[in-house]
């Protein structure tokens, strides 16, 4: 009797199978870029459907460089793919005010999605406190440091909880015998984006006051012989990702996509020395962990005729099933957990320290520039302005001034 109970439960089990593979037998189709050439969209795309029995995902390859004009135009055009995935904010933004984002809201409502990994990331898709699309990436800066170097000196570790006059300090320290204690590559984000850290601040408020404390310090830095000078990287041509293999160089703030970078260079060996990664500094009053970045996600087409399985797609891609997926080729997943950073920190080369594993879970992340009017004319006019001061042409405190002035005349 048990035997045939079994058998026939085992009976209802395969038809509800097969009638679950042909009722939920769908296409969703995916407008991205470079889907494949880059590995987090085909492991992506692999886990989905390994997780939705007759769901596929079919990629509408656009071209990168091309990205935001031809999908504007697609859009407009009445096109009716299930999932655009935004490349840049100002994307869902635009796509936002012409009508062509279905609003999430009520679908994170009924479903009672946890948006609290993201780490207030997700505002940054909101109009009006209405959600439109879901980050399922985000590249935020950490502290690389050579680990070799700091044994040498007899110096302990950074830690996640460092200040940045506690950095600065210790690089200059590091400095000696041919060896720099930190590293600036030449981006204004290297040097003056850590004031976006605080939550508060944004490159587009109009005034630049608090840039002054992190170009001063840079300034002090350079002073000390503690990192190479500006005008003599500019003039070599000299890229960060080559000037830290070197091995010269104790410390170095960059963007975590430097991680899949450097266990490169150690496979194939480029470099061979020990490394870690900490949380970037902090300024005072500032939580620890805090850092800035930008982000990628994905939108619903309202046009979409698959709209629940679009968002079935689209919170999976951003939750922590999603995140493991991106997390497992190397890429740094927009959702933060434990779980996540497990699946991040057992990458083949990824460091073993519980440092290092601390360091991918951030407890902020700005965005590098925000989407605001004018921020183009607003990001030309601070470049302009951090070059000068960068190459010493003026001091900070004048260039901050005219960045005040001149922004301010753009309103």
């Amino acid at each position: 009797m048990k035997k045939m109970l079994a058998l026939v439960l085992a009976a209802i089990m395969l038809m509800s199978v097969i009638s679950f593979a042909s009722a939920e037998d769908a296409v969703l189709t995916v407008v991205t870029w470079d889907a494949t050439t880059t590995p987090y969209l085909v492991a992506q795309k692999e886990a989905f459907e390994a997780s939705h029995p007759g769901v596929k995902i079919e990629y509408v390859d656009v071209a990168s460089q091309d990205y935001a004009v031809k999908t504007t135009t697609m859009l407009e055009g009445g096109d009716a793919s299930d999932v655009f995935m935004v490349k840049e904010i100002d994307n869902i933004i635009n796509w936002q005010a012409q009508g062509f984002a279905e609003p999430l809201n009520a679908y994170v409502e009924k479903t009672n999605y946890d948006l609290s990994g993201f780490v207030g990331t997700e505002k940054n898709y909101s109009v009006d406190d209405e959600l439109y699309a879901v980050p399922f990436r985000s590249d935020f800066w950490v502290l690389f440091y050579n680990k070799d170097l700091f044994d040498a000196a007899g110096e302990a570790y950074p830690t996640n909880d460092m200040t940045w006059d506690e950095y600065a300090d210790l690089a200059i320290r590091l400095t000696k015998d041919g060896v720099y204690g930190t590293h600036y590559h030449t981006w204004l984000s290297a040097v003056a984006n850590w004031t976006v850290a605080d939550g508060v601040n944004t490159l587009a408020d109009r005034n630049y006051d608090d840039l002054l404390y992190f170009y001063q310090l840079y300034q002090k830095l350079e002073d000390a012989g503690a990192c190479m000078a500006y005008n003599e990287l500019k003039a070599a041509g000299l890229h960060y990702s080559a000037a830290f293999a070197n091995g010269n160089i104790a410390m170095l703030p960059m963007g975590y996509w430097y991680v899949s970078t450097l266990i490169g260079y150690n496979k194939d060996g480029t470099c061979s020395f020990n490394w870690g990664i900490s949380a970037v500094p902090h300024a005072e009053g500032v939580k620890a962990g805090s850092s800035f970045g930008n982000l990628t996600g994905a939108m619903i087409n309202i046009k979409s005729a698959n709209k629940d399985l679009a968002w079935d797609y689209i919170s999976w891609l951003g939750g922590e099933e999603g995140a493991a997926a991106t997390a497992s080729v190397g890429a740094r997943p927009a959702y933060v957990s434990e779980t996540v950073a497990a699946a991040m920190s057992s990458v083949e080369g990824f460091p073993t320290d519980e440092t290092s594993k601390g360091a991918l879970i951030p407890s902020f992340v700005g965005m590098e520039w925000p989407v605001a009017e004018k921020v183009a004319d607003i990001k030309g006019i601070v470049n302009e302005e951090h070059t000068l001061i960068m190459t010493r042409e003026i001091t900070p405190e004048e260039g901050i001034a005219e960045m005040n002035e001149r922004v301010a005349e753009l309103f």
